[in-house]
């Protein structure tokens, strides 16, 4: 039977003996990322500007921006940013993508090791890249780059139950017989069961913030299985694993979907919000 008492485990917590090392994946393949990774949904935008006072003529520092997915539509809202990435590769194809906004710098850099300029930011947003972030110091950094009332804004991104529910199922499989990390019956979590709380814990203990609030949207994207292996290209578990047994499992998994699917599949993401106000 599945294990349903391990479905709600998060898919951004890594172990932090593998932190700094898978951290460091994503750089190898910049080009792929940019393509195959799904932005984030429009009301997100719109909650940032709300909650987090990521709008028009703000002074917003971007941690961990990749290839500029969350930084392209924040400046296209008019937002100053500054975006620190620790990839070279992820950088340049977000200033390549970033060069017709003149409000926008790309700052190659480890954020932990970064100075931070003397002009304090109304906001500081991390898009899928917090927890890639030393947690010893990644708090009391943020809080530094802020000004008093400024907001911390974290997005994490989570695949969860839906879409073509049988297949994510059957795929467990796949990942059993070439994954060792697998967990035997482990199946994507509920959405109503994927817990925030160690965020807003975390933002607590560091007595620099007050309350966070949260946002979730969930969303459906299909996608082809060439275009699927794409995604699963990017993911630092995958591409951790070694060479032989990588190509095993996506063979295994194009092999299902094309054989048993029609060569779609659909994925369930939620995207979570969580933001807090500097004291």
């Amino acid at each position: 039977m599945p294990d349903e008492t391990a479905t709600a485990r998060r898919d951004d917590r890594p172990a932090e003996s593998r932190r700094a090392r898978l951290s460091r994946t994503f750089d190898e393949i910049a080009e792929l990322y940019d393509r195959a990774r799904p932005g984030y949904p429009p009301r997100l935008y719109d909650d940032l500007a709300e909650l987090a006072g990521a709008g028009p003529g703000s002074r917003v520092l971007e941690v961990g921006c990749g290839t500029g997915q969350a930084t392209v539509p924040l400046a296209a809202r008019g937002c100053r940013i500054t975006a620190v990435d620790a990839g070279p590769r992820m950088a340049d194809v977000a200033r390549r993508r970033l060069a017709g906004f003149a409000t926008v710098e790309v700052v190659t850099a480890e954020f932990e090791r970064w100075p931070l300029p003397p002009e304090p930011f109304d906001a500081v947003v991390s898009a899928t890249a917090f927890h890639w972030i030393d947690p010893a110091v990644r708090m009391a950094r943020a809080a530094a780059a802020l000004r008093p009332g400024g907001a911390l804004a974290v997005v994490r991104t989570q695949h969860v139950r839906g879409g073509t529910e049988k297949f994510f199922a059957e795929v467990q499989r796949c990942y059993e017989r070439f994954d060792p990390d697998t967990r035997p019956g482990q199946l994507p979590p509920k959405a109503a069961d994927i817990d925030g709380s160690d965020h807003a814990a975390e933002v607590a203990r560091s007595d620099r913030f007050g309350p966070t609030l949260f946002r979730r949207y969930e969303r459906d994207i299909t996608y082809t299985s060439a275009e699927y292996l794409d995604v699963l290209r990017t993911y630092s578990g995958h591409r951790a694993l070694p060479d032989a047994a990588r190509s095993a499992l996506l063979g295994c998994v194009a092999h299902l979907i094309d054989g048993r699917y029609g060569g779609r599949v659909t994925k369930r993401y939620l995207v979570e919000l969580a933001v807090s106000h500097r004291r």
